[in-house]
């Protein structure tokens, strides 16, 4: 059997670690990211990668620098015949050569399209109605090594990127899983990523990516709150607070209003957009619990406009 090193760090690369080691494929380590402090108390907090890990008694390492020669020679000690990662962070070429077959990526896109840390986001931000995963080779470049397989999956229209996140961590591990036994069987075929114009990144989210604009299109606006959705969330100020949005409806219709102006009766929120309207769904107020916008409204006064 071979011996596999599996790298990743979040709830996203469990069930791929869980699959290769419910079939038995020798893992000789995890590496994944060093605890950290979280919550109130600022208690460090293992990652959910580890928390399996642990439980399944595999062995664990958590580099603080992964260019160090020392741990180089960690994993050469390991003699591994490849490295599967799914969800980690960048490597450097002294850990993408360290296996014998290579090393291989789990990215939750069609590549090469979305290539980047927040590919699902994206995905659904842009108004995508396909999506999917790939397995490839590492390459020294982000996102751009040969391709092994890919599955694809459709985008719904009422689904956010948490429930596309869902979906692809499930479709993610079985293609780990026929991809290492491809290897292993010596029956794997990679083929370089096809050259695309006009190819859609999928960056690192910050902050202000996550402001609601209102004098952009509804459309554009709902599918951005669907791909923020639930997490980091789209926001916009209300009362001087900040309001996330978790869900919404696009409302397309010719108006008079002034872009920003929140129409309402009460039990419903409309924001006035350049070309309709963003009815507001599910919001929450800092400090407060996430809700249904008529448990919202209730005791809240409305605003006259919201930041544009």
């Amino acid at each position: 059997m071979m011996r596999l090193i599996f790298m990743g760090t979040p709830d996203f690369a469990v069930p791929s670690l869980r699959i290769l080691h419910e079939q038995g494929y020798n893992i000789v380590a995890v590496i994944t990211a060093t605890d950290k402090p979280a919550g109130r108390g600022g208690h460090l907090q293992m990652s959910a990668v580890k928390k399996y890990a642990l439980e399944h008694n595999l062995p664990v390492l958590q580099p603080s620098n992964l260019k160090d020669p020392a741990f180089s020679e960690q994993l050469q000690a390991l003699q591994p015949d490849l490295q599967v990662v799914v969800a980690f962070r960048m490597l450097p070429m002294s850990v993408i050569t360290a296996a014998k077959y290579g090393t291989i990526n789990l990215h939750a896109s069609l590549l090469p399209q979305y290539r980047g840390a927040a590919p699902i986001n994206w995905a659904v931000a842009n108004g995508e109605t396909e999506t999917g995963v790939t397995t490839f080779f590492i390459e020294q470049k982000l996102d751009t090594g040969n391709i092994i397989f890919q599955e694809k999956t459709p985008i719904l229209p009422h689904e956010n990127a948490g429930d596309i996140h869902d979906r692809l961590m499930t479709m993610g591990a079985d293609l780990v899983l026929k991809t290492v036994d491809a290897i292993a069987t010596q029956t794997a075929v990679a083929h370089p990523q096809p050259m695309v114009e006009n190819s859609k990144p999928a960056p690192k989210i910050f902050t202000p990516t996550c402001e609601l604009h209102f004098e952009q299109s509804c459309v554009v606006l709902h599918n951005l709150v669907r791909g923020l959705s639930p997490y980091p969330a789209a926001f916009t100020t209300w009362n001087g607070q900040s309001l996330k949005v978790f869900a919404t409806e696009a409302l397309p219709t010719p108006h008079s209003y002034p872009i920003g102006t929140v129409v309402s009766d009460g039990k419903y929120v409309d924001v006035a957009t350049v070309d309709g309207f963003l009815r507001l769904l599910e919001v929450q107020l800092a400090g407060r619990k996430r809700m249904d916008i008529a448990a919202f409204l209730r005791g809240q006064k409305l605003v006259a406009a919201l930041p544009c």
